[in-house]
């Protein structure tokens, strides 16, 4: 039998991390709240199921954007024929006008610029392909999604050199922890083509100021290195202050605009992952020309093309779908964190994404990765979530875990919950001496039941309570 290449039969698409035999555990046991109401509930998976009935209520509206309806029929033969890479002009006219819009309409962007890819995974692996070259890197803050080791590494040969991040400071980026990553990495003789960051944040939920955006695009003019942002949270911003995106910074700063890039895509910020559509938006001609090229090998086909060209260009459609989609993250956020706070569990303070960074640094037998992997063990076999453990994003410290709330209906959020509750409860027992068990397990379960039954219409019913405008949000703000 002939040999199979090297690069498909390594171990480069990361495949073997925690973060990926999460989701194996859920495939072959997967929670139905009939079928399967032991199954393991899926809370690894950042996707945005918020807001379909929204999208539903459009399309049923608009049969015509759909090439497969009667409505729609006589754009048929038009798009199923060949379309080039450049993509369908009113797809990048719209897409562009949309990236506007859900950074505040500060900041415009140039359709001709709008390059098409397989999701935001084959964005990333395009603009490693045409920023580095085999054997060179890119400096990476941890922690980071677990994806970009095959997304930027499995075929491109490129590096990531990580850039620590600690909780000492909420994981913010500092020029220093920049300094001393680039400096590890010269000494190592690795050249270090780039810096990704990831605005808003996978895991955190948080995104950057623009005084350390300022910071950071100086860092890279310094060293005269590329900046990649991933920016495909920027519309799952659900509390002030307002998301700011590189494209807005690079407005108020000198720098080279060459080394500028970014990478977009529809699968968090209208919940598409589905449809495929990524983006690298660069302000480099080079890098855009050489990108178009690339794009032969992943683009948006041209149905999908067509149907998010419609909506992308109904203007109070995509308002009214930003702010609702902000305003349900808003309210599932603000419940599922108060509802883990009542049982003990704390998370880093967040603003933006599909998820939250559990912090059960507590519950650690002992402060090493190796606890870390037993008490994900647990919570994935005996718990039965999908929670995804902090070293699969390459974070320095163990016991922090990512946590998905938006991509499950209201009823699976409130089992889960149970199931956090209960493990807490058990896990608080074997901390009280014996003589104090009964009484502790009673009053563990009495309170926290009463407590969150009581509380739960207030805080995913009450408009005028989890408004981003109400007296109590704009206090806490």
């Amino acid at each position: 039998m002939a040999a199979i290449s090297k690069i498909a039969t390594g171990n480069g698409h990361g495949e073997n991390s925690a973060y990926f035999d999460g989701w194996k555990a859920y495939e072959t046991n997967p929670f139905h709240p009939t079928d399967r109401p032991d199954g393991v509930i899926q809370m690894g998976l950042a996707e945005n199921q918020l807001c379909f009935d929204f999208i539903e209520k459009w399309l049923m509206e608009h049969p015509e954007a759909s090439i497969c309806t009667a409505e729609g029929v006589s754009k048929f033969k038009e798009t199923a024929l060949f379309q080039d890479y450049h993509g369908i002009p009113e797809f990048r006219q719209a897409v562009a006008k949309f990236m506007g819009k859900v950074r505040g309409d500060r900041v415009k962007f140039d359709p001709d610029r709008i390059v098409m890819s397989g999701g935001a995974t084959g964005a990333h692996e395009m603009v490693a392909f045409c920023l580095a070259d085999p054997g060179e890197a890119f400096l990476v803050p941890t922690p980071y999604y677990p994806g970009f080791d095959r997304d930027l590494r499995w075929r491109t040969g490129v590096e990531l050199v990580p850039v620590v991040c600690d909780s000492a400071n909420d994981f913010k980026i500092t020029i220093d922890s920049l300094q001393s990553a680039y400096h590890k990495a010269q000494e190592a003789n690795i050249k270090i083509k780039g810096l990704l960051i990831t605005n808003p944040s996978n895991p955190l939920g948080t995104f950057m100021d623009k005084e350390t955006l300022k910071n950071i695009i100086n860092f890279v003019n310094e060293k005269n290195i590329h900046l990649i942002g991933d920016e495909i949270y920027a519309a799952t911003v659900f509390m002030e202050p307002e998301f700011v995106s590189i494209s807005e910074v690079i407005e108020e700063v000198e720098c080279n605009r060459d080394l500028i890039h970014i990478v977009y895509s529809l699968s968090k910020d209208m919940g598409f992952p589905g449809f495929r559509v990524g983006i690298v938006y660069s302000y480099n001609d080079t890098v855009t020309s050489c990108a178009r090229k690339m794009s032969s090998f992943g683009l948006v086909s041209s149905q999908t093309q067509h149907l998010i060209a419609t909506m992308l260009s109904n203007d109070e459609f995509i308002d009214n779908f930003v702010a609702e989609s902000r305003e349900r993250l808003f309210k599932r956020h603000k419940y599922f964190t108060w509802a883990l706070s009542q049982i003990g569990i704390c998370s880093l303070k967040s603003n933006a994404g599909l998820f939250i960074w559990m912090d059960l640094r507590k519950l650690l037998k002992e402060k090493t990765f190796e606890a870390e992997m037993d008490l994900w063990r647990v919570i994935i076999d005996e718990v039965k979530l999908n929670v995804s453990p902090g070293s699969s994003f390459h974070c320095h410290e163990p016991g922090w875990f990512r946590v998905c709330f938006a991509n499950m209906d209201i009823n699976s959020m409130e089992i889960a919950l149970s199931r956090i509750r209960n493990f807490m409860v058990k896990n608080n027992e074997t901390m009280v001496p014996p003589r104090n068990k009964l009484w502790r397990r009673t009053s563990l379960k009495l309170s926290l039941s009463r407590s969150l039954s009581r509380k739960m219409d207030d805080f995913i019913m009450s408009p005028s309570i989890m408004s981003p405008q109400s007296p109590l949000v704009q206090a806490r703000t």
